[in-house]
């Protein structure tokens, strides 16, 4: 089991290095779209029409990329008060329960945003000139990677192995 969780971590790790590579290179990709358009609105006194939509689309990637990214190394909100006192048997529990509870809420994230994307389907968005759907994309790709990363870690931790999560202790190979 747990060199089938290695592997799987290996596999989620691979992943979580291209969302955050696709996620660094949006966030630059939109700072040189703004700096583009402030550059053509107030040295050029024109305007490049599609900058600010589509800035706005790569900060959705960005944004719910990291986030996944974030959920997987164990850096997401989280009230540890309690964590401090209780033995470390139900410490896992409880992380295992907050992963359960980010897994939902990034299937919420699927659900909606998929309902989302197919009910502006139809809506031309005027400056780009494609469907409205492709601004809900980053939420269902980002809820895609956060289910995927909080199964993963509460499959480690029920193999035993160690989460990046700070607190976990690891466990002895």
């Amino acid at each position: 089991m747990q060199d089938t969780m290695r592997s799987i971590a290996m596999a989620t790790g691979l992943v979580a290095r291209a969302a955050l590579w696709l996620a660094g290179i949006g966030l630059v990709l939109m700072t040189l779209l703004i700096a583009a358009q402030v550059f053509w609105r107030y040295v050029l006194n024109d305007s490049i029409v599609w900058t600010e939509p589509a800035s706005v689309m790569i900060m959705g990637w960005f944004i719910f990329l990291g986030a996944a990214v974030g959920i997987r190394e164990g850096y997401h909100l989280s009230f540890d008060v309690v964590l401090y006192v209780v033995p470390h048997g139900t410490k896992q529990v409880l992380h295992s329960k907050s992963d359960l509870v980010v897994a939902g809420f990034g299937a919420g994230m699927i659900w909606f945003g998929w309902q989302l994307a197919v009910k502006t389907a139809g809506n031309m968005l005027p400056s780009l000139g494609i469907s409205g759907a492709y601004d809900f994309v980053p939420l269902v790709a980002g809820g895609g990677l956060i289910v995927l990363f909080s199964i993963a870690r509460v499959a480690r931790r029920a193999a035993g192995l160690p989460t990046a999560r700070f607190g976990d202790a690891p466990v002895e190979e």
